[in-house]
């Protein structure tokens, strides 16, 4: 069961972000809304009526400070508790956006008794109150930062309540289980009936366990599309990392000259491809330098490499593979490299085809292993898009073809599958042991996994550490 909140006090936030636009928004939840209402609201038309506000209507009129002055002209709406996003009472105004309004608002607000909500204190509100479960409470956060179309459905389709759909089934099969269990634990006749027979196992792998494993399946591939891929662009300085970098951008986002060492920071853009965001990485040339400005740029180099998913080493193919190349690839032989190929433009295509299989062996016989790779000019756009399609297969994998996820999953989920997913295969190898009161014991646990994911059973450590990512407001 969930547990029911005592919060008495009454809290308000502007919901809309700071900043031109045509509307802003103070949200005001808890038993002083009507209160707050009639002291701050002035509707342009008098109402007499007993039941004004009603609920879920549009009331035009100013919102008025403590000394009678007009603040804004507005739009309010009441919504009576339960049926608002809170389930409390709940105050919307709608006025202007700009700052100095929405906080002259705010105050007023605040001085009549509201104090400033927490972050995701009303979508806390609304899961304390029964509204919503945890993971739907979770769809708001990603709903709210969803940065692409495929990003905005599954995160939708969460905050309708899918995954808890899923899960449901699973959690009875395990109530199911835990109840036959326990009935052999009371009567223990039974206990040889249940280990001849193989129901209750056969039950829990078909059931519980192959659902989970494809859960914890789809964790990896809605990681990508929901956190994206870090891609690092590296290699030594003028190989034309900026040049590729723009490229990808179609914009001038990095500065390209022909002297060596010009990016000497790290330079993050960002573009959705196929639906999944890429963060690019544009760096400083891996060299030893005595430019300490440029060394800076080098050490962050070396940081965004440990932290990359991909990383694109860039060689000069007219060129060929130098003694910096050899001493860059030392340093990310381990990584998950794509090689390529740069400044094909500037070479016949017999000549690209020899320096290609030259510099493919060479890094081959010096670091004992092979890498994909690729022969681009990023100076005329040649390669660019197979480049692309080329990173994602290499994150993708074999999930390349399947379609992007219905709900997007993240790594508390993740942890919490595992979990049941190893009390559950505990629990079975009890079974099989003739040892019921440790099976009870794990589909227990297994259980409580599942409900730390809806938040029928979690700690307010947790729901502090979830909501506190909202911002205010929401």
């Amino acid at each position: 069961m969930k547990t029911q909140f005592s919060d008495t006090d009454t809290i308000a936030a502007i919901a809309t972000p700071m900043g031109p636009g045509a509307i802003g928004i103070v949200k005001i939840s808890g038993p002083l809304c009507l209160d707050i209402f009639h002291k701050i609201f002035k509707p342009a038309r008098a109402h007499s009526s007993n039941k004004y506000p009603q609920s879920h209507k549009l009331y035009y009129g100013w919102i008025i400070d403590q000394n009678g002055e007009k603040i804004d002209e507005v739009l309010c709406t009441f919504m009576k508790a339960p049926h608002s996003y809170t389930t409390q009472d709940v105050i919307e105004i709608q006025s202007h956006s700009g700052p100095a309004v929405l906080k002259a608002i705010l105050e007023t607000v605040l001085k009549h008794g509201a104090r400033l909500a927490e972050p995701g204190e009303f979508t806390k509100r609304a899961f304390l109150g029964g509204r919503i479960d945890l993971s739907q409470a979770e769809a708001v956060l990603k709903l709210s930062t969803a940065r692409t179309d495929i990003q905005r459905k599954a995160a939708l389709n969460l905050l309708e309540g899918k995954l808890s759909s899923k899960l449901l089934p699973i959690k009875q099969e395990l109530l199911n289980a835990l109840a036959a269990i326990e009935v052999a634990i009371d009567f223990p006749d039974e206990l040889q009936e249940i280990e001849s027979e193989t129901n209750i196992i056969i039950t829990l792998e078909e059931n519980v366990i192959k659902p989970i494993k494809h859960l914890l399946k789809r964790c990896q591939h809605s990681r990508i599309y929901q956190e994206g891929i870090r891609i690092v662009i590296c290699g030594r300085p003028n190989v034309g990392k900026s040049s590729l970098l723009n490229e990808i951008l179609n914009e001038e986002r990095a500065i390209v000259t022909d002297i060596p060492g010009t990016t000497r920071d790290v330079i993050y853009e960002s573009v959705i491809i196929n639906g999944i965001p890429l963060t690019f990485i544009d760096t400083a040339g891996l060299r030893d330098t005595k430019d300490p400005v440029e060394a800076i740029g080098v050490k962050r180099v070396q940081k965004e490499l440990e932290r990359s998913d991909i990383v694109l080493w860039l060689i000069d193919i007219k060129e060929g593979l130098t003694k910096e190349d050899l001493l860059i690839a030392e340093k990310i032989k381990d990584l998950n490299i794509i090689i390529v190929l740069n400044k094909k433009d500037l070479l016949t295509e017999d000549i690209i085809s020899k320096a290609t299989k030259d510099i493919i062996t060479s890094v081959e016989t010096h670091l004992k292993r092979s890498y994909p790779y690729i022969i681009i000019s990023a100076k005329q756009a040649e390669g660019i898009e197979q480049l692309n399609e080329m990173i994602i297969k290499k994150v993708m994998g074999e999930n390349i073809n399947i379609n992007p996820p219905e709900i997007l999953l993240d790594h508390r989920h993740k942890n919490a599958f595992l979990s049941c997913l190893n009390s559950t295969n505990e629990a079975i190898t009890h079974i099989k042991n003739g040892l019921p009161e440790l099976a009870a014991i794990e589909l227990n646990q297994a259980i409580d996994k599942i409900e730390t994911i809806t938040g029928e059973s979690t700690k307010n450590e947790l729901l502090d550490t979830i909501f506190s990512r909202f911002c205010l407001g929401k």
